[in-house]
Order: C-alpha cells, then structure tokens, then sequence
C-alpha cells in the first residue's frame, strides 16, 4: 500500500470523537479512517492524568500497528492530559499527531474575539489547557472556563433537544463565568450534538465554534501540504470500541451521521 492510501487513525474515550471522523470523511472522502472508542473505559473525564496517559498509549500502539500514517486524538481529556506521551510514540515511525484543541486556539487567537468562554469536562477545564494554548498565542484575550460534567450523560442518554438537556444547558451557560463572553468554544466531542441548542439560547449573539469543522480542516491543509493526501477511490472505514452496548450502537449512528459497523476489541 502506498504512504498516502494508509489509513488515518483517530481515537477518544467513547463516541464523541466520531463528529471529528464524520467531518474528516466529509472533507477528504478518499482518506480510509480507522476509529477506535474506548467505550469500557469512558468517561475519561474523571479519571486521574496518569490513568488517561496510559489508555491513550495503548490506543496509540494499536493504530500504529495497524499502519495509520497519521494519528488524532478526537478527544479533549486525552489531548488536555496525554497528548506528549503520544507524539514521543508516534515520532518513533514519523507520524505526526493532530489534536482536537491547538488548532481551534490558533483559529480563535487571530480572530476578532476579546472574551472567550470554553465548556467542557472537568479534567478539560481543570488542565487550562485552552486558556494556555489561546493566550500564548494572543494575551490580550480574555478566556473564562467552565466544567459542565452533566453535558455527556444526557447526551449519551439521549436527552438532547429534551426538556432535560435545555434545564442542564440553562443552568450551565447562565454561570456568571460566560457572562459578557462573545464566542463559547464547544470544549467536548460530544457537544457539537447540543450546537444548535447553545446557538438558541444565545439567540444568535454570540459565535459558538464548531470545533470538528477547523479540526477536520487544519488536518485537511496539513496533508496536502504533507503530499501525503490519498486518492483512494476506494477508501475503508473500520470502526472498533472496547466495550458495545444497543446504546452505543445508536449513539454511533448519531454521531456519525451514518450507520456503522462496530467491532469489539479488547486491546487492554
């Protein structure tokens, strides 16, 4: 197989990071993607920064074994807590790694923006990880923080666009942190799900970024500038979970857009 037709692989703690895959695929459809969600371990929010290194090593031994010519970390606690730790694996075979968070604070750095707020899963928020990557980039920027950890249970139940999910929401971006914010940065996989709920309640006022289109696109620019953009006609897709339950397998489709094949793997 030629370097540019082998796969692209990308990884998270569940299904999440299939809205980065949905975008890669839409962006470049000639790309074959291998995805892996770490369902058996999810989620990585409230597990410690050594626990999450070590499971996104593992992941990353895999996908590399598995020949992927290029790796992201589709999720935000694993680049917040690991990303490093599997750079130093994949430089080993001149992989590069992209992450789901440097490329959305590059983007909002050089924007017009003043007062950014950012929402995400406690171990995300705990790490500053956005306010660092943002103000080292541009310090006059002002970003404010906050953990909404109740996001991805009702997401994954189901409930968004429910009455539960616009109680939770409220109840989160009514904190007086994203007071005066004029954009909010989607800071979880999993919430580009809640984008237009969060545009509603802001009534159009403020941005509400869409982090897998800029991520699918920084990753589209950097492979062509690479020369290493498949032209596949034929592109595979091979989508594996550490554990599978009927409601993953909905979720899959949500997140994806598309029904996919899941496969079990214990790489553990």
């Amino acid at each position: 197989m030629k370097e540019e037709d082998q796969p692209i692989g990308i990884f998270d703690s569940g299904m999440g990071g299939l809205t980065i895959a949905r975008e890669i695929k839409r962006l470049l459809p000639n790309e074959s993607l291998i995805y892996f969600g770490d369902s058996k371990h999810l989620p990585y929010g409230d597990k410690s920064k050594e626990v999450i290194i070590e499971y996104s090593n593992h992941i990353t031994r895999f996908l590399l074994e598995k020949g992927c010519k290029a790796i992201v970390i589709a999720c935000n606690t694993a680049t917040s807590n690991a990303l490093n730790e599997v750079k130093s694996l994949a430089k080993e075979k001149n992989v590069p790694v992209y992450d789901v968070i440097s490329p959305v604070a590059e983007k909002m750095a050089f924007t017009f923006n003043q007062n950014v707020g950012v929402i995400g899963t406690k171990s995300t928020i705990a790490s500053h990880i956005y306010k660092k990557s943002i103000r080292k980039l541009n310090r006059h920027i002002e970003v404010q923080e906050l953990a909404t950890p109740l996001l991805v249970p009702v997401i994954e139940e189901g409930f968004n666009n429910h009455d539960i999910s616009d109680v939770v929401l409220k109840t989160y971006l009514n904190n007086k942190k994203l007071q005066n914010i004029d954009s909010l940065i989607l800071g979880c996989t999993h919430y580009p799900l809640i984008l237009n709920e969060v545009k509603h309640f802001y009534q159009n006022k403020i941005q509400v970024i869409d982090s897998p289109l800029i991520v699918a696109n920084y990753i589209k620019q950097d492979l062509e500038k690479k020369r290493r953009t498949s032209y596949n006609a034929k592109p595979a897709y091979e989508f594996y979970v550490s554990d599978l339950t009927p409601t993953f397998a909905k979720l899959a489709k949500k997140f994806f857009g598309t029904n996919i094949n899941l496969k079990v793997l214990n790489i553990f």
